[in-house]
């Protein structure tokens, strides 16, 4: 099976996002640069941000679009590129605001933006409250990071004819919309009452983790780039590939949350724990867990203190519960039902293919 690396290096897809996310990023540091020189670490910053990352919401939009028949060359090709970049730029604003708010340390093995902020305002021996100017810098640069991207749809779709440029913005648009209520949602989710109804409370994390990062993972981009290439049915097709595809990919990433190698995933090991994420694989296990391990995961979710420890201890609890094999149960289904859904689409055949790799490396990942 060919790694995600292999795949978004395809037809030089990896190097021509880079070079439009670069060059997005050049002008900009030129317009905030004029604006007041000391906000330069505002785009210093996001262009650290930006270097990682595997491109495969940019990679799931131009494979679709390729799928769909769209050409390997031209305007068509250019559009679908950009609208790669767009979305790389969207998934920079999301970061940098759900690290705020999960007051995550590291991102990518690297500080998160309001830790390093937060870090140059200390070094630095500024006046005031060191994390709060953290806070509010990444903050204000993930609003940043949502301008460019909307800027770069807009340049993405601006040689495309009427009615398809309008649709690929009506769906960049809407996508924009579901993150922010999704986010809004896990927050909600956070301060509710959880552990009562185990059935409901994975209702609810099932909820958060469509709006919050399913859609834009992987439905939307694909969706985007069957409309980029003119598909006669607007992208349903892949549609009903994306969603459970989406959810797959981000059920992977609650249990790398958990279980994950810090040195693969670049964040601490147990940090969904220390965090307190409300997922379905913690769902599971408040349903299937004995009375004392119940209590225990209810009192140490969420406790930033945990040590490694107290980490094991939790990972056990939700081992014996029979929630890890659960959600991996789950996540096989998932993933079967999108690839049935990618074998059923009228799609280029070699296309196809690669899609098809893509979901296997969006799903059978250790980071």
């Amino acid at each position: 099976m060919p790694t995600a690396t292999a795949l978004v290096d395809l037809e030089n897809l990896r190097h021509d996002v880079d070079a439009a996310v670069d060059g997005h990023m050049d002008g900009l540091a030129a317009e905030v640069s004029g604006i007041g020189a000391s906000a330069a670490a505002l785009t210093t910053q996001a262009s650290v941000l930006l270097r990682g990352g595997k491109r495969l919401r940019a990679a799931f939009c131009y494979w679709s679009y390729r799928a769909h028949g769209g050409p390997a060359d031209g305007p068509g090709r250019e559009a679908a590129v950009r609208a790669g970049a767009a979305l790389e730029l969207f998934q920079a604003a999301a970061l940098l605001h759900d690290d705020v708010m999960d007051a995550s340390d590291t991102r990518r093995g690297l500080p998160t933006a309001h830790r390093a902020f937060e870090a140059r305002h200390a070094e630095a021996g500024w006046s005031g409250d060191a994390a709060r100017f953290g806070t509010a810098a990444a903050i204000l640069l993930g609003d940043l990071c949502l301008v460019a991207c909307q800027r770069e749809m807009a340049a993405a779709v601006a040689g495309l004819p009427a009615d398809r440029a309008a649709a690929a913005r009506a769906l960049f648009d809407a996508m924009q919309t579901e993150v922010v209520v999704g986010q809004y949602l896990d927050v909600l989710v956070q301060a509710e009452p959880w552990g009562v109804d185990p059935a409901g409370d994975e209702a609810r994390a099932r909820t958060v983790l469509r709006a919050k990062s399913a859609r834009y993972s992987v439905e939307r981009p694909l969706v985007l780039g069957a409309v980029l290439a003119g598909a006669h049915d607007g992208g349903a097709a892949v549609a009903a590939a994306g969603l459970p595809l989406g959810e797959a990919f981000q059920l992977r990433d609650d249990v790398l949350g958990v279980f994950g190698d810090p040195d693969v995933t670049g964040k601490p090991a147990g940090d969904d724990l220390r965090e307190g994420k409300r997922t379905v694989l913690v769902a599971r296990t408040m349903a299937g867990a004995g009375p004392d391990d119940r209590a225990l995961l209810a009192a140490r979710l969420g406790d930033p203190g945990l040590d490694e420890d107290a980490v094991r201890r939790l990972r056990e609890v939700i081992t014996a519960s029979g929630a890890l094999p659960g959600v991996e149960e789950l996540i096989a289904a998932l993933t079967a039902e999108a690839l049935d859904a990618l074998a059923a689409a009228d799609l280029e055949q070699s296309a196809r293919r690669v899609l098809v790799d893509l979901a296997h490396a969006a799903v059978d990942r250790a980071a």
